[in-house]
């Protein structure tokens, strides 16, 4: 018998003895979210992984962060699931950056992670990655209780884009000087950098920073300050007549555009302390509160949150109109222009 029948036979028979220990994966399975939700859903992910998501659309309190209100949910958003934390709004995940955010690693181990707790086989066994073997409760915790992120930027010069953008809104450049909000090129979280390939901006206040990219889907905002934190605060005077309690930033600086001083909590999900508030009664004459009105939802919770506050604390709400179809007052300067948003705080104040 020849050399290379001799071996051709006896690899014939080794792989007959070893036929069921070897595992063969189509040529187009390989490891891809793609391939992953051929497989799997998007639900599945979620409901294996976010422990107490129940229940499409209903809200529960987030494994994230400490979290006694529940203020995150998983909702159906442009034909996927969308996990958003409206108490802390950086905190907005599809079912992919969930795990890479939940246990602390990259994409790519991200995917090894679902493909091997499910057992689709695509991370092959040389590459496999558990969660349940590689990330116990006390790495989960540790985790959750990290520190944010230190930031750090590449500014670039104010061009037209900038311009175009924050007009919509009426705000100059003047005033985003003032509130220290500049156009960034690059930026880094910890020792990773990403490039800003739209419009970018970094918010700086005394307790830290904010990464705002207005024009990217699902991650717009982040930063390294805590939800103690307030946006506008250090801008009001120490006296007045009026201060407006609202959503964000971006809409103090409009209210500065039209002559009102605001301050916004880090979420409108979260209640002001008590101490905050007898401290502002001191110092003004009245405080109004200008939430969210998300006149399009059937739980509006802009206006939830701001009548719970005014009940507590006997404060003022004001509530834009469903008839603007504007959430807030930047939206109703974008929609109906300044003059329009100036005559609505005149005849409603």
């Amino acid at each position: 018998m020849c050399h290379s029948r001799r071996v051709r036979i006896k690899f014939l028979t080794l792989l007959f003895i070893f036929a069921p220990m070897i595992q063969i994966r189509k040529s187009d399975e390989y490891l891809h979210s793609k391939v992953i939700l051929q497989k799997i859903t998007e639900y599945d992910i979620f409901m294996h992984y976010c422990t107490p998501f129940k229940e499409i659309e209903k809200k529960f309190c987030s494994e994230l962060r400490k979290d006694s209100h529940p203020s995150a949910s998983i909702a159906m958003i442009k034909g996927s699931l969308l996990y958003k934390d409206f108490g802390y709004p950086e905190h907005t995940f599809n079912c992919f950056s969930y795990v890479m955010f939940k246990f602390g690693v990259g994409y790519v181990d991200a995917l090894k992670i679902i493909s091997n707790d499910f057992g689709l086989n695509l991370a092959g066994e040389r590459n496999r990655v558990s969660s349940a073997r590689t990330f116990g409760q006390e790495k989960v915790k540790e985790i959750r209780e990290k520190t944010p992120p230190k930031i750090r930027v590449k500014y670039r010069k104010w061009d037209l884009r900038d311009k175009e953008f924050w007009n919509q809104f009426g705000i100059p450049q003047k005033v985003l000087r003032t509130f220290d909000v500049r156009p960034i090129q690059y930026f880094w979280l910890d020792e990773k950098r990403f490039k800003c390939d739209t419009p970018s901006y970094i918010y700086h206040y005394e307790c830290g920073c904010k990464i705002y990219c207005p024009y990217e889907k699902e991650y717009k905002w982040w930063s390294s300050i805590s939800g103690e934190c307030m946006e506008g605060y250090s801008h009001l005077p120490k006296t007045g007549e009026v201060i407006l309690l609202t959503s964000s930033l971006k809409d103090v600086m409009c209210l500065e555009v039209l002559g009102y001083k605001a301050f916004a909590l880090q979420s409108e999900m979260h209640m002001p302390k008590e101490t905050l508030i007898s401290d502002l009664k001191k110092r003004f004459k009245r405080i109004i509160v200008l939430y969210d009105n998300d006149f399009h939802k059937e739980d509006n919770n802009g206006q939830l949150m701001a009548n719970k506050i005014c009940e507590t604390y006997g404060l003022e709400n004001l509530v834009i109109p469903d008839e603007y179809k504007s959430k807030d007052i930047s939206d109703m300067i974008k929609n109906h222009g300044i003059e329009a948003a100036e005559r609505f705080l005149k005849s409603s104040l």
